[in-house]
């Protein structure tokens, strides 16, 4: 067992390295002025005042599911219209964007239903510390409802999304 741990743990890191230099990204140019995740299809676009589509990025999202946030601890990612209210450089994760979530829909659906719609959504990159596990990280839904990226993306992402950029998610 330690054996297959230590070369899955291997591979990650060579994966990683060769991905990195194979994938490499150009960070955009520009300022968006859109952020749109597609949770079905494990996607956050960049879009810019045209509506184009600046850059597309993988994703992990919420282990709960695809099913909208509900409440605190369901582990989903919410749906709705947000927008990125502030950067937080001192994330868990390597770097943070945090979400506006809850919005006015999302307290009144989780009043209706007696429960704390739950707050802390943010579009970050990987936990530290495991940020070699680089673009593995997206082989599972694995956040508490949260969007996550490499750390290199987050790097790309977390200077072209001024504060108060618009966040649409979306089933």
């Amino acid at each position: 067992m330690k054996r297959l741990l230590v070369t899955v743990i291997v591979f990650a890191a060579v994966a990683s390295v060769a991905l990195r230099f194979w994938g490499s990204h150009t960070p955009p140019q520009q300022r968006a002025s859109r952020v749109l995740v597609l949770k079905t299809e494990h996607k956050l676009l960049l879009l810019d005042d045209s509506n184009n589509v600046m850059r597309t990025y993988s994703i992990a999202i919420g282990r709960g599911g695809l099913e909208p946030k509900q409440r605190q601890g369901d582990h989903k990612s919410p749906e709705g219209l947000y927008a990125i209210d502030r950067h937080k450089g001192d994330s868990g994760f390597h770097r943070a964007l945090h979400v506006s979530y809850p919005n006015d829909v999302d307290r009144e659906r989780a009043r209706k239903l007696g429960v704390d719609p739950g707050g802390d959504i943010m579009v970050h990159g990987i936990q530290n510390g495991l940020g070699w596990l680089g673009p593995l990280h997206r082989a599972l839904d694995w956040t508490d409802g949260c969007i996550a990226v490499t750390d290199a993306e987050i790097e790309e992402i977390y200077s072209a999304v001024p504060d108060g950029t618009p966040v649409e998610i979306r089933r």
